[in-house]
């Protein structure tokens, strides 16, 4: 959903916003996977 919101976004603070999230969402992932 990070991606359909990058990828539909004419704002480019929303299209900003939509690549942080995905740099938070793959460092998420990293900690998971740490833990595990």
């Amino acid at each position: 959903e990070a991606n359909t919101l990058g990828s539909k976004s004419i704002n480019t603070l929303t299209t900003q916003a939509a690549v942080e999230l995905k740099v938070l969402i793959e460092q998420m992932r990293e900690q998971i996977q740490n833990i595990e």
